[in-house]
């Protein structure tokens, strides 16, 4: 092989990060069509690489014989000996062959093929280095907005956010700066899909575990995450270590931690809650800070009932009822949230504030 092509693949093994024996590979198959298509009259073509000087040789293969039928693929026996002395009639023997002329398309067809092959490389690349990263946090530039979808540009690779995973809170702009939970990595006919979410709650859970140390190494759990992105999330954590408060080290000094992770969800607010596996424990704290009265668990029908103050009913409602909606997500119940006074069979709670079971 030409001292032009060797710099030419040694270039592109740097420049592609595609291995060495790939691109040899390429290369050899390139030149096997070319030499088909210069040689028509030929039966079998092989090509055989040098691994280290990178010369490529041309063979024909054709089958020994005593009279030749086929002069394309048979050779007699005489002249079979005079390129391997033990050759006997039957045997397949590889002869080597000079192409003629590559010629244009000859030529036309090994780059093209060597296009090809370099594509399928990278793309095999692309997709073996971001399915590793699948279930993390990457970060890019938003290159634009087609259709609601954002297109994010990652290191290598273009990545896709669509609607349903965007935040109701953001509107991301060309050329800010995004980080996003990889959801999952495919191979297609166009290459990799990368799809990414603003609005999972796993996005939530990979920012705790960026800012939170213990939650890192294990020594904290979330056990829970009940979101409406863009709005609310409640997490539920506990320790593993009896002298490490999970709440506390979740928020961290003076609100330090929990602040960047709600920076970062561009000021979703983010109730974060000490973990039991008591769902009567549970409820009383998913539903902070609302005084309780009274809950009362039944087991038949997996809900909740709630017994708060009048007063405070709304709070723990929430507006439109988003408290107790995310509260029975973070349970695993139905909750069903009830004044004293509707209870006592007084006066009855405003409208907008009735007592529901939040599904």
């Amino acid at each position: 092989m030409d001292t032009n092509l060797r710099v030419i693949l040694q270039q592109l093994e740097a420049e592609k990060s595609v291995n060495r024996h790939t691109l040899i590979e390429a290369i050899r198959s390139a030149i096997e069509t070319a030499a088909r298509k210069s040689m028509y009259n030929a039966a079998n073509i092989i090509v055989d690489v040098d691994q280290h000087n990178l010369e490529f040789k041309v063979y024909e293969v054709r089958t020994v014989v005593e009279t030749i039928g086929d002069p394309t693929t048979d050779i007699a026996l005489d002249k079979a000996r005079e390129l391997n002395p033990s050759a006997e009639l039957g045997n397949r023997l590889k002869v080597p062959a000079e192409p003629r002329d590559f010629g244009r398309i000859a030529a036309q067809t090994a780059k093209q093929v060597i296009i090809q092959k370099i594509k399928d490389a990278e793309r095999d690349n692309v997709y073996d280095e971001y399915k590793q990263r699948e279930g993390q946090i990457v970060s890019g530039l938003v290159k634009r907005i087609s259709h609601g979808n954002v297109i994010i540009g990652l290191d290598r690779a273009e990545a896709i956010v669509p609607p349903k995973e965007q935040s109701q809170r953001e509107n991301f702009k060309p050329g800010e700066r995004v980080r996003a939970f990889l959801v999952s990595v495919e191979k297609n006919q166009r290459g990799t899909q990368l799809l990414l979410s603003r609005s999972t709650p796993d996005l939530v859970r990979a920012l705790f575990e960026n800012e939170v140390p213990e939650i890192f190494d294990g020594t904290i759990e979330i056990k829970a995450i009940a979101r409406e992105p863009g709005s609310r999330t409640k997490v539920a954590v506990s320790s593993n270590d009896p002298n490490v408060d999970p709440v506390g080290a979740c928020v961290g000094m003076k609100g330090s931690r929990v602040r960047a992770v709600v920076e970062e969800l561009s000021g979703e607010k983010i109730d974060i809650v000490r973990w039991s596996e008591n769902p009567v424990e549970l409820c009383g704290n998913a539903l902070n800070p609302a005084d309780i009265l009274n809950i009362t668990l039944d087991q038949d029908n997996k809900t909740i009932l709630v017994v708060v103050p009048h007063d405070q009913l709304s709070l723990a409602i929430g507006k439109k009822g988003q408290n107790a909606r995310l509260a029975s997500r973070l349970v695993g119940w139905n909750i069903d949230i009830r004044s004293d006074l509707e209870l006592a069979g007084g006066m009855r709670a405003p409208r907008d504030t009735d007592a529901e079971t939040v599904q």
